[in-house]
């Protein structure tokens, strides 16, 4: 049996693992149900896909889109893997050809659906089959309490009682603690091997902007980027179409995508941008799960997203293969309405609908908060930052600018007792500023001491005054769906005067372009992906799938002439060496001849 380091060489083209992937295999391994949370980009899909070579037999990975399947599947076969789908697009013939190979033993690793996982003719096919590993894929999906909660996937733990013997392996790029407990819990693992990595992206920089006149600013950094891919998220089906078009009026390669197109238009506008004929997607969060693309440089948002687990997933989407990368959010708190909208349409349960407003708020928060946003991501799920400030943010590439906010905070506690302590954040920059809103008249809190008091601040300053106020504990707000501001011992300190409060300058914040200088020959690397280019469309692949562009960089940087040399470079395995390496290396060669370029700069 080979050992699971020359399986990694030969068929993956690596030569070590990535962190936590090592440990995940081995208990794969060693027979353990496993529970498995890793950051996008992670490597999640070797940690079944090894095993599956070392187990023999079938592996079967329940999978939820075909376009994330036929992707798997069309890079296991280009690694010399046998793997199939069966998925509604297959045909009667076709699918009873992949049946008959998998009952031979020929299929290594089997990608489904989940509807199609638990239908009983599926499970009498895999009874017949050597069935020796199960994967969950985006696992997340099981949990009511997850973001993404699809009640189909309830269903699969019928997987572990009909297999009660064979181990299964759950992964997913984004759980809190709860919706980890729920996964194991709903899909009946066994004592679970429980792997949670970090959730940190050191290649993503995030910025949160101003979304007013957004659409200038938007296309100003397109332009800075006109080479780059990239995926631009809004709200609504109209908005995709709406700023596609708008982008082909400025001359942006951009299509639409959304959940309302007709799924073969869905099917070419995705292809087109995972095979680079597009450069730029305008899309809902319906382009998800499926989008395995690893050199989208940005991801930018022009809406609010509802949560946390969301905006992290879907900025997850940028840098696979670890290349700098940008995420962007406009943001406009005017954009909360909506959410509470969904909210309030979307939740009919009392206990789903609280937490939903918890995790909008903690959305606000992130875009509002002053410190680190990295810090505070990383945070929210739990994991320990020690740095005060990563480098990688807006607020830490342009650090805020601070002021003695004691009296403005004084007239903010003011104002709060004067309401009585029954209102929230907005209602009470209202008072602040003299809005004259029904709602303020009818409470009689036009004739109160703090009304129009705010002189020398918007209303939206004063806001966040309050909501800073709130994250730094001088007051309280109850959180929840109907959130009121109250007093506290602190907010006591700073009326008698023996607490200061430092609070932040309103600035506002521009898009700032991260740049990034890698040693490689530039005009090679632009050669290679055009080869690379016309290979994948002639097997019908995306281009990664022939080879990422970390392992282009690498031929252009390191010009290797042999294929031992050729196999050192990142992400080549013996299968793409034998099937792509002559024309690879013999466009390297070309280049070299034309630019002078010495044997002695070449590796091999």
């Amino acid at each position: 049996m080979e050992s699971k380091h020359s399986i990694l060489e030969k068929y993956f083209g690596y030569t070590s693992f990535l962190p936590h992937q090592e440990e995940i295999i081995d208990a794969v391994l060693a027979q353990r149900d496993v529970l498995a949370v890793m950051a996008t980009g992670g490597g999640k899909s070797l940690c079944y896909q090894l095993p599956a070579l070392v187990f023999g037999g079938l592996t079967v990975v329940v999978s939820p889109l075909i376009a994330l399947m036929k992707d798997q599947v069309d890079g296991l076969r280009a690694n010399g893997i046998p793997a199939a789908t069966i998925n509604s697009s297959l045909g009667y013939g076709e699918r009873r050809i992949i049946e008959r190979v998998i009952l031979e033993g020929r299929i290594r690793v089997l990608y489904v659906s989940p509807e199609r996982a638990v239908q009983p003719f599926f499970l009498s096919l895999l009874k017949k089959a050597d069935v020796r590993l199960i994967a969950i894929d985006e696992a997340h999906c099981i949990s009511m309490w997850g973001h993404n909660f699809r009640p189909e996937y309830r269903r699969l733990r019928v997987l572990k009682e009909r297999f009660p013997a064979v181990p299964v392996i759950a992964l997913t790029a984004t759980a809190i603690p709860a919706v980890q407990d729920d996964i194991a819990k709903q899909l009946a693992l066994k004592n679970p091997a429980r792997f949670v990595g970090s959730f940190n992206r050191t290649n993503l920089t995030y910025r949160v902007v101003p979304k007013t006149r957004y659409f200038p600013r938007l296309v100003r950094y397109l332009n800075e980027h006109r080479d780059d891919a990239g995926i631009i998220y809004c709200f609504s089906q109209k908005a995709t179409e709406d700023l596609a078009e708008k982008l082909r009026g400025k001359g942006f390669s951009a299509l639409p995508y959304h959940a309302g197109l007709p799924d073969a238009v869905r099917d070419e506008h995705q292809e087109a941008f995972s095979h680079g004929d597009v450069g730029i997607i305008c899309a809902t969060v319906a382009f998800g799960m499926g989008i395995d693309k690893p050199d989208v440089r940005f991801v930018i948002h022009t809406d609010l997203p509802k949560d946390l687990e969301s905006y992290y997933q879907e900025t997850g989407r940028a840098g696979r293969d670890g290349e700098p990368a940008d995420c962007i959010l406009f943001y406009s708190r005017g954009d909360y309405n909506t959410i509470r909208y969904l909210i309030e349409k979307e939740c009919a349960d009392a206990t789903r609908k609280d937490a939903a407003y918890r995790k909008a708020g903690a959305m606000l928060d992130y875009c509002e908060t002053t410190g680190c946003r990295r810090k505070f991501l990383l945070t929210y799920f739990g994991e320990a930052y020690p740095e005060e400030r990563c480098g990688g943010c807006d607020r830490c590439e342009t650090p805020v600018k601070v002021f003695d906010g004691t009296r403005a905070a004084s007239m903010i506690i003011a104002c709060i007792s004067e309401v009585g302590e029954r209102f929230g954040a907005s209602y009470v920059a209202d008072v602040l500023v003299g809005s004259k809103s029904a709602r303020v008249r009818e409470n009689g809190h036009d004739a109160l001491p703090a009304y129009n008091s705010g002189e020398g601040y918007t209303r939206d300053q004063w806001l966040r005054f309050v909501q800073e106020m709130v994250r730094k504990g001088f007051i309280t707000s109850t959180g929840g769906r109907y959130p009121v501001l109250v007093l506290n011992d602190r907010s006591r300190e700073v009326v008698g005067g023996s607490l200061p409060v430092p609070l932040t300058e309103p600035e506002p914040a521009g898009v700032v372009a991260a740049e990034t200088a890698d040693d490689y020959d530039e005009v090679l690397f632009a050669r290679l992906r055009q080869l690379r280019k016309v290979v994948a469309d002639l097997e019908h692949v995306p281009p990664f799938v022939v080879f990422h562009d970390r392992s282009l960089k690498e031929m252009a940087k390191y010009y290797p002439r042999t294929g031992v040399a050729f196999l050192q470079v990142y992400g080549v395995s013996e299968g793409k060496l034998q099937r792509y390496g002559r024309m690879f290396l013999d466009a390297i060669d070309k280049h070299c001849a034309e630019a002078g370029i010495a044997p002695e700069r070449r590796r091999g």
